[in-house]
């Protein structure tokens, strides 16, 4: 069955009156990146642009009125797509090459590309003629690079950056104090988490995943899938350290 092209590829859900989750409605949810826009009272944050296949910016009227910075939580290719649009974009050292310079190799779509079918991976077509085939990121080299301890102040809210290397060498958190949140991108979320990639660090990520548990976060809002509370950021926790102890014995 041939797939339709999208009318609209974004949707927005509002989470409190300055948090909006935009996902791409037609993307599976293993890749269906959850992109989180911060409104502050000087600037915004924008946590994660998608695989890039449409236009973040054009598409949601809100990133263009004022200043945004674009963090990447991680330089995956579903993280990373639209960070190009953006004059502001934040990443940590460990990552800011594949910035720079992204391939399929340093962002981990060669690992995906080969079981890629459009019809496995989306429901509809972002654009006539779409395929995986052409798929690649933008270049989109970093303005600022972030490590762990700095704070993202947006005049009326501060977020703190934690390095949480495991997932990928780069991965970081952003955790806000004020309203007990963190923005996990890949080193936590409500399914399979993933320590086997080219550029993970599967001793490093258990040692993150323990020190997670430590940072006093209620509400944890990840890269993909749901939100949840602290009770079930420690089952997830605990689950995945069991599960790896029996794989390697």
């Amino acid at each position: 069955m041939q797939l339709q092209v999208a009318d609209q590829w974004y949707e927005t859900v509002g989470i409190s009156a300055d948090v909006t989750l935009i996902r791409e409605t037609h993307v599976s949810p293993d890749l269906r990146c959850n992109i989180w826009h911060l409104r502050g009272r000087d600037r915004d944050l924008l946590i994660d642009s998608g695989l890039g296949v449409v236009s973040l910016r054009s598409a949601i009227s809100a990133l263009s009125e004022r200043t945004v910075l674009a963090v990447a939580s991680h330089t995956h290719f579903d993280h990373i797509g639209c960070h190009h649009e953006f004059a502001h974009r934040l990443c940590h050292p460990a990552e800011a090459q594949v910035l720079v310079a992204p391939s399929g190799t340093n962002t981990v779509w060669d690992e995906y590309r080969p079981t890629m079918r459009e019809m496995e991976v989306i429901s509809a077509l972002p654009f006539a003629c779409f395929s995986f085939e052409q798929y690649a990121i933008v270049p989109a080299p970093p303005s600022q690079l972030i490590d762990e301890g700095d704070e993202l102040d947006l005049g009326n809210r501060l977020l703190r950056v934690f390095h949480m290397p495991g997932h990928s060498p780069g991965s970081i958190c952003l955790y806000e104090k004020q309203t007990a949140t963190l923005f996990t991108g890949d080193t936590l979320y409500d399914g399979e988490l993933l320590d086997n990639l080219s550029s993970s660090q599967p001793d490093v990520y258990l040692e993150t995943l323990a020190r997670l548990k430590e940072i006093p976060a209620d509400i944890f809002h990840c890269g993909h899938y749901g939100s949840f509370g602290r009770q079930r950021m420690i089952q997830l926790i605990d689950d995945f350290t069991a599960s790896r102890r029996r794989r390697i014995g």
